[in-house]
């Protein structure tokens, strides 16, 4: 966290392999004297007991694998302070076989030193790594031309690079804030104006820092907050729940009514917390912030705070997206992948390609049906799951995501637009009915104790009619012998009840739907365990359930064959022996915390 009164920025330092990132920030570390107490000493130490010359990026490179391959493999992070500000400075591999982690450190930046050799001059990777800080919306660039002193320091040399490099940076809408000769090596226009280039008249590296604009700007700013964790305690009757997280923009204090996206709870901030005291009464954009809340809710990681006073973040599974690819194999369509932005994760498939661009010769061409390793796509992503963000061009930090394929950083990029999905109907009731919602003074917890067990929607559904309604009602008794509150609630039972003025219709299934979710939601709110079943349920009935109520609390069983297209149910039970399936949901329920 940034001490109060401190303006903080992160910064991520980019460039070919072996253009002398590393180099360039150990140099400026050791010139400002920010190292801790012998680091120095215990790098040239290790240097000269190995027979080795010493190097400056040693001071960062401190895997023993990349010592000896002389490469970084991973992003590391620094902390470094000026007079003005604090820095995180986050020096990422150049090597293009790690462009991944690129991707990662650099989707934390909100700035950029970009290096290049003087004497290799502008390299493929240069070009890909300016345009993927340009995929991520950083836009704050400073160029650094380094390694002068190869080339004699000739500014013949400088100029040609810088140049070429602008050319680039001109077709993908980059005007860079500065380009600057340099040489890590010998600490020339680092931290001081360099003897040996006097035809420079400009700023050195630490001068440009400080002109870039820190988080602290996105203050005023409509808050976000993506949750990071609820903290619960138990000891010494501690009832506390704080919510986690860390400030991407504008603040908080309490009072402010707090909605969590894409859920649409809501509460009123009762205090700040911070550990070991509370210093900080209005935590801002990049600080670390902690609060409870007055009105107990269930809130989860991923979720987004704002503020109901302020415009609020989009919600939606469908995302127009303009994104960079760097996985082995091609980005294809209708494959699993995951999507993280924030805190949130949730699979993601490509849907739909409008345009692909080479990001290193700039050439385009549609109709493609998949994306390429190093190529960039304006693209739809469709998301198993709704998730909340803002567009890019209107707050970066909340606006950019990566791709994960089997676990590794494989693409990432930023939201152009939250397309309409299916769902935003409900979403939009949803909101209404959380902000109209009327508590009582017995809180979903006090219930859990109370009952021995947590609400939860149980959806039986399936093409095995006489198995399923077997199965759900004998459930139903079992839960109840063994003290458990529970209530069977058949489809029928709302159809022509809580339905019985929109009966007839075909096109109102899906009201039909709705309204279930909004019977089954208040049955929840009292703590019930709540069997519905209905015949064959489709992925979009499903959809709208999980739209109208809190995810975490309803789990779907499918009883018989195969369905095409498939539910997404979190047990497929084959066979016909009854009690072998109740077993099987028994399972379920307790493997998901329904029942202790």
């Amino acid at each position: 966290m940034a001490p109060k009164g401190r303006e903080r920025l992160s910064l991520v330092v980019a460039g070919h392999v072996d253009h002398g990132k590393s180099t360039i920030v150990g140099r400026l570390l050791v010139d400002t004297n920010s190292l801790p107490q012998g680091k120095l000493e215990m790098i040239q130490a290790y240097c000269e007991r190995n027979a080795k010359p010493f190097e400056y990026a040693f001071l960062l490179d401190a895997l023993k694998d990349e010592q000896s391959q002389g490469i970084t493999i991973d992003a590391a992070r620094i902390f470094f302070k000026t007079a003005k500000r604090d820095f995180l400075i986050i020096d990422a591999p150049g090597h293009i076989e790690f462009l991944q982690n690129m991707i990662s450190g650099a989707s934390h930046a909100s700035a950029a030193l970009l290096v290049i050799d003087a004497a290799e001059g502008v390299r493929e990777n240069s070009r890909r790594h300016g345009y993927m800080l340009a995929m991520l919306g950083i836009r704050q660039i400073a160029v650094l031309v380094n390694k002068m002193d190869m080339v004699g320091y000739r500014q013949e040399v400088f100029d040609q690079v810088v140049e070429e490099y602008r050319r680039f940076l001109k077709e993908i809408d980059i005007e860079a804030r500065e380009f600057l000769p340099v040489s890590g090596l010998q600490g020339e226009n680092i931290t001081v104006a360099p003897a040996a280039m006097p035809w420079f008249t400009g700023p050195t590296v630490l001068d440009v820092l400080d002109t870039f604009e820190p988080e602290g700007t996105l203050a005023g700013m409509p808050f976000r907050l993506p949750v990071q964790d609820v903290y619960k305690f138990t000891k010494m009757d501690d009832t506390r729940r704080i919510v986690a997280g860390t400030v991407d923009s504008g603040s908080i204090k309490v009072g402010d009514e707090v909605v969590f996206y894409p859920s649409g709870k809501s509460s009123t901030v009762e205090t700040i917390e911070e550990f070991p005291t509370t210093t900080i009464d209005e935590p801002s954009a990049g600080q670390s912030a902690g609060f409870t809340l007055a009105q107990q809710i269930y809130v989860r990681r991923g979720e987004l705070a704002a503020l109901r006073s302020q415009p609020a973040p989009k919600v939606s599974t469908r995302l127009r997206t303009s994104l960079f690819w760097l996985g082995r194999t091609p980005l294809q369509q209708n494959k699993d992948y995951v999507l993280k932005l924030g805190t949130a994760r949730t699979r993601a498939r490509l849907t739909d390609i409008t345009r692909i661009l080479d990001a290193s010769s700039l050439d385009t061409r549609e109709g493609a049906g998949q994306i390429e390793r190093h190529q960039v796509a304006d693209c739809i992503l469709t998301l198993d799951a709704p998730i909340a963000c803002d567009l890019a061009d209107e707050n970066i930090l909340t606006g950019r995501f990566v791709l994960l394929d089997d676990f590794e950083i494989s693409g990432g990029g930023l939201v152009r637009e939250a397309i309409e999905d299916p769902q935003a109907k409900v979403r939009e009731q949803v909101m209404r009915r959380h902000t109209k919602w009327q508590r009582g003074r017995v809180s979903a917890q006090a219930r859990e104790e109370r009952y021995g067990q947590k609400a939860t929607l149980l959806v039986i559904t399936g093409s095995n009619d006489a198995l399923r309604k077997e199965v759900s009602r004998d459930l139903e008794a079992e839960l109840f012998e063994g003290g458990h509150h529970v209530y069977f609630l058949g489809i029928g039972s709302v159809l022509y009840g809580v339905d019985a003025d929109i009966r007839g219709s075909h096109e109102d299934h899906a009201e039909d739907i709705r309204r279930l979710a909004e019977v089954s939601n208040i049955l929840l709110d009292s703590g019930l365990i709540l069997i519905v079943t209905a015949s064959e349920l489709m992925q979009h009935d499903l959809d709208i359930i999980l739209t109208a109520m809190d995810r975490e609390q309803v789990s779907a069983v499918w009883i018989g064959d195969e369905v095409t297209p498939p539910l997404s149910s979190d047990l497929h039970a084959t066979g016909d022996d009854a009690a072998d399936v109740r077993a099987q949901v028994m399972a379920l329920l307790k493997n998901r915390g329904a029942l202790e």
